[in-house]
């Protein structure tokens, strides 16, 4: 039987971040994944794919606008749906093998198998053929993610009536998508769809979409996507999903108990996901489950067995990519006796959609519910230069900070290049920045960055110039 210091169960961004991590604080390190290819969920069926499809699709509306730009292009343009999902395969595979380059660089060991425990030190790999591997783990840090949830009355046949997996290789462009659930994932690939042609419908629970984000997002993300064609049923409780030969057809009754009838060729299911413990047989190792299915852990993501540790999407909080990563590298190092911290309030949340939308801090309905008197400033792409030249001018930043001190307390933003512009909104915050010490920054002009400084000068006695 090997023998590890520790084994990390699950290859998704927390678990071989989480191994990597180990690695290099000294630790012999072991990783086990049930598939035949590594990253988990994000890279093979998630983040890294649906980016892939969102990328394509926009180069292809891109393209119905060259003529704005003063490039004339000539003879049939088509879409090969084929070909875009064969490019997003491409792009999987080379960064799922750069995970296996990255597991061999430092010298971890990769178990394929599903992996379970017999007791708190003994993990069984029970492979493809059968046959059983046990492995001596002195520390275990749980990493299995979560699944697409479902609603209790519909069933998944993963044809007509699909999760986020299916959605990322359907064989035709679909005529009309309805789209469960107003989240992420279903406003990402109903954008995907809605670029190569299809009539997408959104049905949400809720009364706006993403409702987790801060309100202004939200409203202006639905006036972006209504104008490009996206139809929203919000406060809407689906309560049917039926299929007939390759019509699906979706019941929902809205706040007035009306029943809307929408039929389409596919429907996505995008309300959430699961932790996915299945199989680990947890309870052999004394871990506790919570009743909703997560991990109960301290906050030292430590389990109630004290040398099973816990990570991403898992445990509690945010369902994200770099959440789960900041875990693993915080389980590692507190291994190593390291005294690391994560601030969640920190971790930045982004939807991929054009405009895209970020944010990170407290939205105004949460300070508002705290009580917490605050200022807000907010700019417009459209008053920056660089977004008129772009031809991006839709959406805004806003920024929160506290009424006496300054402090910035959120910092929200729908526009082009948002996902990559709120690293400097985390940046100032990790370091308390307060909103004037933002507008006191120089940023490079032409930018979009320049939003950002804008906001914080409107944040300040309303001292935006160039609004």
């Amino acid at each position: 039987m090997s023998s590890f210091d520790v084994v990390v169960i699950g290859s998704g961004p927390g678990g071989y971040v989480a191994a990597i991590r180990c690695a290099q604080l000294g630790m012999k390190t072991a990783i086990i994944e049930k598939y035949s290819t590594l990253g988990g969920t994000c890279l093979n069926v998630g983040c890294i794919p649906s980016k892939a499809m969102l990328a394509s699709s926009h180069h292809y509306e891109e393209l119905q606008h060259f003529a704005d730009h003063g490039i004339e292009v000539s003879g049939d343009v088509k879409v090969n749906l084929e070909k875009m999902v064969a490019r997003k395969q491409a792009v999987v595979d080379q960064t799922s093998g750069g995970i296996k380059y990255l597991m061999d660089k430092n010298n971890i060991t990769v178990y394929e198998g599903v992996g379970s425990f017999e007791n708190a030190t003994t993990i069984n790999v029970t492979k493809a053929d059968g046959s059983v591997e046990k492995l001596e783990a002195k520390n275990t840090i749980i990493a299995t993610g979560s699944k697409p949830s479902t609603l209790p009355f519909i069933k998944i046949d993963k044809e007509r009536i699909i999760t986020s997996t299916e959605a990322l290789k359907l064989p035709e462009v679909p005529k009309h998508l309805v789209v469960i659930g107003g989240g992420v994932i279903g406003l990402e690939l109903g954008q995907v769809y809605l670029r190569l042609g299809a009539q997408v419908s959104v049905v949400e629970f809720m009364d706006r979409i993403i409702p987790g984000m801060d309100g202004g997002l939200s409203k202006e993300l639905t006036k972006v996507l209504k104008k490009q064609g996206m139809k929203f049923y919000t406060s809407h409780k689906v309560k049917e999903v039926s299929r007939n030969g390759n019509a699906v057809t979706v019941k929902a009754d809205d706040t007035k108990g009306n029943e809307v009838v929408l039929e389409g060729d596919y429907a996505l299911v995008s309300v959430g996901r699961r932790p996915y413990t299945d199989g680990l047989n947890a309870d052999k190792a004394g871990v506790k489950i919570t009743e909703r299915g997560q991990v109960e852990v301290n906050d030292h993501l430590q389990t109630s067995a004290s040398n099973i540790y816990a990570i991403g999407d898992v445990v509690r909080g945010a369902m994200l990519a770099h959440k789960a990563e900041e875990e693993g590298v915080m389980v590692a190092e507190y291994l190593a006796g390291q005294k690391p911290h994560i601030d969640y309030n920190l971790i930045p949340g982004v939807v991929y959609t054009w405009p895209e939308v970020a944010a990170v801090g407290k939205t105004e309905e949460q300070l508002k519910e705290a009580g917490v008197a605050y200022k807000a400033g907010s700019f417009p792409f459209k008053a920056l230069g660089r977004a008129r030249a772009s031809a991006d001018i839709e959406g805004f930043v806003k920024i929160l900070a506290d009424a006496k001190t300054d402090e910035v307390l959120g910092i929200h933003m729908i526009g082009a290049r948002a996902a990559d512009l709120i690293a400097e909104a985390v940046t100032a915050m990790e370091f308390r920045a307060s909103a004037e010490d933002i507008s006191r920054m120089s940023h490079a002009h032409p930018t979009f960055s320049e939003a950002i400084k804008e906001a914080a000068l409107a944040a300040t006695d309303n001292r935006a110039l160039h609004v």
